[in-house]
């Protein structure tokens, strides 16, 4: 392994958390806020230590693969989480060091699951660290070292592929650096319009930004208790629209930037997102409009839980969980479902989920049909059988971890739907689970040990598991030579 490397990179995305920590430090210095000296005195301990790791110049070998891609990527989003959590807990607001931890992985994972009760009360810096580590891990701090350092060479391509949502990573442009500047450009662009609009709505500028951040990262952080309860209708229906969009996959939004709509437009996985939508939406709406009384807040509710939930975002309008029993469950399938691959939100993927049907279909078929050859077909191209045993190889891994997570997190005794649900929304990043962990509730309950076993799970689920595993077999294969 060239650990050489992997410091360099570690190093790298150190030094740019720095960088990243003085936007809550501003925040504090024009609040005048006594937290200021924790986010200063946190950046200044990144720089110190990014040096040290990276060192005062690139590695004469800058060639990865794989092993050091995975490994890479996942040191850099725990030593990532560890010094975020170091700022929230100096800054006071997080007395528990796990709570902290918590929190600012919950954060960069883009999970939306929170430990405090009340976050008006908090400071608006620590509020804006919250929303802002979304939008950094949303589209992932290593496709944003990409973006703005001296490439690595094609091996970066590891890089890209160990952090990018999804079965499979592909390059927009030849160049992988290249991509990852269309990628940001893209996402950025995006997170400013949704800011104007945001603020043309009404909402005030505080608001809009971190609603911003955490819309775009599929996040979910709220600066209200009552998250995004109180904001007027245009606001709740601005925040779906968007929710929608950054759950697309950004391959979409290259295809339009390229002006081929049509190619845009015919993409099987986003009709199939979209339809997932709008079915989800219509049978809600059926389902709830006792409740409401009124067609318009019945559609504004549903459409916005069915965006927040797909897209994992985590925002919420309503107490879902007092809705009737066919749209709760239609939730909790929608956890699992998930945005698209290749946009910011988490779950198993539209991808694999329309890949997997088919390949029921497939064998289905086969069984009548013994002598026919039929291969499976996505977005009008062969899937190969790579594509397919990665992907069930996936979904086994993810139902052993999630099985685990559950025995473990059983040993606090709470009831069953609260522990299934906590889990799904971790290791999915949805953020709201139902009963203990619904829209009104947190996950503050919960012991240390649970705590930092939704750490992992929420570790896993935004890396695509294999990140967060590859190292641990690649020491334990070592140590038994």
């Amino acid at each position: 392994m060239n650990r050489k490397m992997v410091r360099y990179i570690i190093g790298s995305v150190v030094l740019l958390e720095a960088l990243f920590l003085l936007l809550p430090a501003l925040t504090a210095l024009i609040y005048r806020e006594k937290c200021l000296w924790a986010f200063l005195a946190t950046s200044l301990i990144c720089i110190v230590c990014g040096w040290l790791m990276r060192g005062r110049k690139k590695p004469e070998n800058t060639t990865i693969f794989s092993m050091e891609g995975y490994t890479s990527v996942a040191l850099c989003w725990i030593v990532m989480s560890f010094f975020g959590a170091l700022a929230l807990y100096l800054s006071g607001s997080f007395p528990n060091p796990v709570d902290a931890l918590f929190e600012i992985i919950s954060g960069f994972t883009t999970t939306g699951s929170t430990v405090m009760a009340d976050v008006e009360s908090a400071p608006r810096a620590v509020l804006m660290w919250r929303s802002f580590s979304h939008w950094i891990g949303g589209m992932g701090i290593l496709v944003f070292v990409l973006a703005v350092l001296p490439s690595t060479g094609a091996s970066s391509m590891y890089l890209m592929k160990a952090e990018s949502p999804g079965p499979s990573v592909g390059k927009l442009v030849p160049k992988v650096r290249g991509s990852a500047k269309l990628l940001y450009l893209i996402y950025m662009f995006l997170t400013v319009v949704e800011m104007i609009c945001l603020l043309v709505s009404g909402c005030p500028l505080f608001n809009s930004i971190n609603l911003s951040f955490a819309t775009a990262g599929t996040g979910g952080f709220g600066v209200l208790n009552s998250s995004a309860a109180d904001y007027n209708a245009v606001t709740q229906w601005i925040l779906t629209v968007f929710m929608i969009l950054f759950g697309v996959n950004f391959n979409v939004y290259f295809l339009f930037y390229m002006k081929k709509f049509k190619d845009g437009l015919r993409s099987e996985e986003l009709r199939t997102y979209l339809g997932i939508i709008g079915v989800s939406v219509l049978v809600i709406v059926v389902n709830i409009y006792h409740i409401y009384q009124n067609v318009g807040a019945t559609l504004r509710h549903a459409a916005f839980q069915v965006a927040s939930i797909i897209t994992t975002t985590g925002f919420t309008t309503a107490d879902f969980d007092q809705w009737p029993e066919l749209s709760r469950t239609i939730l909790v399938l929608l956890m699992f479902i998930g945005a698209c691959a290749g946009s910011t939100g988490g779950g198993i993927k539209v991808m694999r989920v329309k890949i997997m049907a088919k390949t029921v279909l497939k064998e289905l078929d086969f069984i009548i049909h013994p002598r026919n050859v039929r291969k499976i077909r996505f977005e009008g191209k062969t899937v190969e059988h790579e594509v397919l045993r990665s992907i069930n190889v996936f979904l086994i891994t993810y139902i052993v971890i999630f099985v685990a997570s559950l025995l473990i997190i059983s040993l606090d005794n709470f009831d069953g739907i609260t522990n299934f649900t906590a889990v799904a929304a971790t290791i999915n990043n949805i953020g709201p689970g139902l009963n203990g962990v619904g829209a009104t509730q947190n996950f503050a309950a919960f012991s240390n040990l649970s705590k930092l076993v939704f750490c992992f799970d929420m570790l896993a689920g935004r890396l695509e598991i294999f990140p967060m595993l590859i190292p641990a077999v690649y020491l334990a294969k070592k140590r038994a030579r």
